[in-house]
């Protein structure tokens, strides 16, 4: 899933807004669990508690459009998107199995696939990691892949480091120094509480955003960077708040792409091909 083209390029005050918004009046419903799209007088009742002038503040322009006209929008949008885009493509264990056997047969990657982190009868191949690796491998054109960086993203100039990340990224195509893509794979299939470890996921690939996106803006150097989920209910049925982060991120230009589920073989394929392009072109 690409960003959508209206929300881009605005203000970081913009999305100061979408974040006290969405934690003042809240997310979700905690009765209906409905992803929320907080009406003016919610937000209104909510901002004067926090001593904020909605009204002046809603009034403030951002290019042709007012902030007020744009935060119903963007809201209205992130809850659309969530129920039509992202829920049907989020899979279970069952399904992700059968994608990734269906894919594997097909493929038939020579990689070997790794395994989940569970032990007994959950214990299996990490479904959406060997879907994403296998399809890399088959679209890469035979350039190489860091499937699994054990070091730190480097980038470098003349020879020289420019920048060194803070986290070992999950993936690193062609390399893990100078990439032109990076990516992280969050597939918890068989969670059963929407724990710290899952949302620190959603601030670590918010880190690795910042990062290129100071990169990017101060050295010139432009690195992809995608976020890879899946698991229904994880993410759907335990946490619709956090996919609301994700959309958000995604907004902010702090991630390029964000492929949910059953996305990654709708669009992986064509998304290494154009990794293949730039890599070459370099």
């Amino acid at each position: 899933m690409k960003p959508n083209d209206m929300f881009l390029r605005l203000p970081k005050t913009f999305w100061a807004g979408v974040r006290l918004i969405s934690q003042e009046v809240g997310y979700t419903d905690k009765i209906t669990r409905q992803i929320k799209i907080p009406s003016v007088d919610q937000i209104n009742i909510k901002m004067q508690e926090c001593g904020i002038d909605f009204h002046k503040w809603r009034n403030r322009r951002s290019g042709s459009n007012r902030f007020g006209i744009l935060l119903d929008e963007y809201f209205r949008y992130r809850a659309e998107v969530l129920y039509t885009f992202v829920e049907p493509r989020l899979m279970d264990s069952i399904r992700a199995k059968q994608t990734f056997e269906t894919l594997h047969k097909k493929l038939k990657p020579s990689r070997q696939v790794p395994m989940n982190k569970q032990s007994g009868e959950k214990k299996s191949p990490a479904y959406l990691t060997g879907l994403v690796n296998m399809i890399v491998e088959a679209y890469s054109q035979g350039l190489p892949c860091d499937y699994d960086p054990q070091q730190l993203t480097l980038i470098t100039r003349d020879g020289l480091p420019v920048r060194t990340l803070a986290r070992r990224v999950d993936g690193a195509f062609p390399s893990s120094t100078n990439p032109v893509a990076v990516w992280e794979i969050k597939e918890y299939y068989y969670t059963t509480t929407f724990g710290s470890r899952v949302a620190d996921g959603i601030y670590e690939s918010l880190l690795d955003g910042l990062e290129l996106e100071e990169l990017r803006e101060n050295e010139n150097i432009d690195v992809k960077h995608c976020l890879m989920i899946d698991a229904h209910d994880t993410w759907w049925t335990l946490g619709k708040s956090y996919l609301c982060r994700v959309i958000d991120m995604l907004h902010m230009g702090y991630l390029d792409e964000v492929l949910f589920g059953y996305e990654v073989v709708e669009r992986l394929p064509s998304l290494v091909s154009e990794w293949v392009q730039i890599a070459k072109g370099k």
